[in-house]
């Protein structure tokens, strides 16, 4: 059955943001009638020959299929070809359909697929189980759950089939590497059926594309509806950010799953019409070879990667990474010795990204700030009075800190508020959520990001943001806030730390006191006053320094690499 999202103008569409709104972003030229296919189908058409998309190098060992190199041609015959199948299977415009696939080609072909028959796309990590897929499923109502057979010891066929089982309204598609089973990707392209089919369901750009889930760290994954409009906007922005050029060659070591990857890289790709190199699971010495052997431009990675990589140069000695000239990081604060170091070892620019599925787009990038120590540290204060900033983002996003407290506005340094924001990048609200849809959005529209900035400072750091933490995870140490973040940053410069993140644990005089858990480098030992003395070089303040340190094998993350500072604090609580 069809599930209508009525919204509150009482009119029945697939688009959640409203009609002014939409009429609005259009006048202003922020968003058009340009769909996803749109810009595919442009690309194939400028380029049908030339190389688009290749497969990770171990795909053989991943999901037992050989690694593939499609041309822009060879691409499109594919996506018509699951186009026609999906809709040999009875699916319809505005179905939702969960997906839960590495990152290959066919993951790929699939997002484009549903772009081309206005499906809902519901992407979801490798690592969901029945616990996080009856969420989603209970949640979007879902036609169809692809997958394949099992990846990395995983039979998630027979999780597609117990799923399949206790919903009955759920289709269970398995892409199989069987060579006696037919694959979607195998199936005739019907092309009268698909153009009669675009005739007959046409695709407005402010319908919903995609139901990507946020990571999750405080509650139930929560679904977050993006259209057409905001991806093709996305691309725009992040293109204009970080500088990208047609000839970039993009290597993507995230799965498609959510705006960091879809719009950081696939979106980018498209309206570039350049090459994309995919990676998963993330291996680096195969992310360092494709580097070398795609002739790889630009690619994202977490801090932590940067930080253990700039501390292996041995490792890097061995490739060559001289096409690489810039790569975005973010999920965690940078550090400015990693910017440094990077552009000083290896000549590689560092774009510091403040990002989220909801649409938040904040980018320190060499274009907007040049000064590293500044890029590591602080963000674009948008949309404030008397500030001007050039660029895609500026256009089209507006921001503001808000004190918690009082619910006034923050205009000065030295006091922390919520980062809120608003604009066209911005979702319209979570699916089908409406209690958490109040508390996510002010009532001059803003969405509450739940993190905690200031106004760097006077003068001309007035023109920025610099990030404090979570709301949830400032530490409070004789009622003063502690930034997690800042220590976090200033501790894993540390030459014996490869990882460090610090929590709050509770004290009857202090109510907290801070614990730093660490991941030290190999052959390494690391005391805690390692620690005090590496903050006393740097300055820090005494009340800011840990009082337990314990050593860790790795520091947990969820899907997004962000640590989970809940899961984090109880194992140092079992630790000491």
């Amino acid at each position: 059955m069809k599930v209508i999202i009525e919204n509150k103008f009482g009119e029945a569409f697939m688009i959640l943001t409203p009609k002014e709104t939409v009429s609005e972003y259009v006048k202003k030229g922020w968003w058009s009638d340009v769909t996803v296919n749109d810009l595919f189908q442009a690309a194939c058409d400028k380029h049908p020959n030339e190389m688009a998309l290749i497969d990770p190098l171990n795909r053989l060992s991943m999901d037992g299929v050989a690694p593939r190199s499609l041309t822009w041609n060879a691409l499109r015959n594919l996506t018509d070809s699951v186009a026609t199948a999906l809709l040999e299977l009875g699916l319809n415009k505005d179905d939702r359909i969960l997906v839960q696939l590495p990152n290959t080609v066919d993951a790929v072909i699939i997002f484009l697929a549903a772009s081309k028959l206005g499906l809902i796309i519901s992407p979801i990590v490798m690592q969901y189980r029945e616990h996080e897929l009856r969420h989603a499923i209970h949640k979007i109502k879902p036609r169809a759950f692809i997958t394949i057979k099992s990846f990395n010891g995983f039979n998630h066929a027979d999780l597609g089939k117990t799923l399949a089982t206790e919903n009955e309204d759920l289709d269970l598609i398995v892409l199989s590497d069987d060579p006696e089973k037919t694959s979607l990707l195998e199936t005739t392209a019907d092309t009268a059926r698909l153009s009669n089919y675009a005739a007959n369901n046409p695709i407005n750009a402010a319908e919903i594309l995609t139901i990507c889930w946020t990571s999750g760290t405080e509650s139930q994954s929560k679904g977050v509806p993006r259209c057409h409009s905001h991806w093709v906007l996305n691309a725009e922005v992040i293109i204009d950010s970080l500088e990208m050029r047609e000839s970039d060659v993009l290597l993507n070591p995230f799965p498609l799953v959510n705006i960091g990857s879809i719009g950081g890289l696939v979106l980018p790709w498209l309206m570039l019409q350049s090459k994309l190199v995919l990676h998963h699971p993330f291996d680096i010495g195969i992310f360092l070879q494709q580097i070398q052997d795609e002739g790889v431009t630009y690619t994202i990675a977490p801090p932590a990667v940067l930080g253990a990589l700039l501390k292996q140069p041995d490792l890097l000695k061995k490739f060559n990474i001289s096409s690489l000239r810039a790569i975005g990081s973010g999920s965690a604060p940078l550090s400015p010795w990693l910017i440094d170091s990077w552009k000083q070892s290896y000549n590689i620019e560092i774009t510091n990204v403040f990002g989220s599925n909801e649409g938040s787009s904040l980018f320190s990038s060499p274009k907007s700030v040049p000064d590293t120590t500044e890029r590591a540290r602080y963000f674009p204060r948008l949309g404030a009075k008397d500030i001007y900033w050039e660029g895609r983002t500026a256009q089209v996003l507006k921001t503001k800190l808000v004190d918690l407290a009082t619910g006034d506005d923050i205009t000065e340094p030295g006091k922390t508020g919520e980062l809120r924001l608003a604009g066209a990048t911005m979702f319209s609200g979570y699916w089908e959520s409406p209690e958490l849809n109040r508390k996510a959005f002010d009532e001059a529209g803003y969405y509450k990001t739940g993190d905690l900035f200031q106004i760097a400072g006077d003068g001309n750091l007035s023109r920025y943001y610099s990030f404090v933490g979570r709301s949830k995870e400032i530490i409070v140490r004789g009622g003063v806030n502690i930034s997690p973040a800042e220590l976090d940053d200033l501790i894993v410069g540390h030459p014996k730390i490869s990882e460090a993140a610090t929590v709050g644990i509770d004290d009857s005089r202090l109510g907290e006191k801070v614990a730093v858990a660490i991941v030290p480098n190999a052959g390494e030992t690391v005391e805690l006053s390692d620690i005090s003395d590496w903050l006393a070089e740097k300055g820090t303040a005494i009340f800011k320094r840990p009082e337990f340190i314990v050593t860790v094998p790795s520091l947990p993350r969820n899907a997004m690499n962000k640590v989970m500072r809940d899961t984090l604090r109880e194992t140092v609580l079992s630790l000491l």
